[in-house]
């Protein structure tokens, strides 16, 4: 079996898998109200993703309260009720030992919205047209003298 994950590679299949197991157990469980607080009961959560250590002694749960507001209330929130998590999820998902559980916000929706907007802005729109255009007289250059250029 191949170790690669230790140095920085990617995760192993079992570590997606188990991961993907905690992800749906945590999601019911915010959905379903296993833990009273009312800043969860407030609060839209989301679970976009679960990494899973290596050993798979330890789950980061990256979360985001919809439309991203108050996420130090609810990170806070989640925080205070972890040992709640951590039994369920140990309850709920099969293995020798109970991940201990983390809590992250993550912030992949605000860096693919960086990302968008930055192909947007009118610097970059001038250079894929100017890219769009070079590529239209090169196609005529094609079609007039019937070959390719090397």
């Amino acid at each position: 079996m191949s170790r690669s994950h230790h140095k920085g590679g990617e995760p192993s299949q079992r570590m997606l898998r188990v991961a993907e197991l905690v992800r749906h157990a945590m999601s019911e469980m915010l959905t379903r109200g296993y833990v009273n607080d009312p800043v969860l009961d407030g609060h839209v959560t989301t679970i976009p993703k679960v990494q899973m250590s290596p050993d798979l002694k330890c789950a980061t749960v990256f979360v985001l309260p919809l439309g991203g507001k108050d996420t130090d209330a609810v990170l806070g929130a989640l925080e205070r009720h972890r040992k709640t998590f951590r039994a369920e999820v140990a309850r709920m998902v099969n293995l020798k030992f109970a991940p201990d559980v983390r809590f992250r916000i993550d912030d992949s929706f605000e860096n693919a919205a960086a990302i968008d907007a930055l192909l947007n802005s009118p610097k970059v729109r001038q250079d894929t047209a100017d890219m769009a255009e070079d590529a239209g007289h090169q196609e005529e250059t094609e079609q007039q003298t019937g070959k390719r250029p090397n």
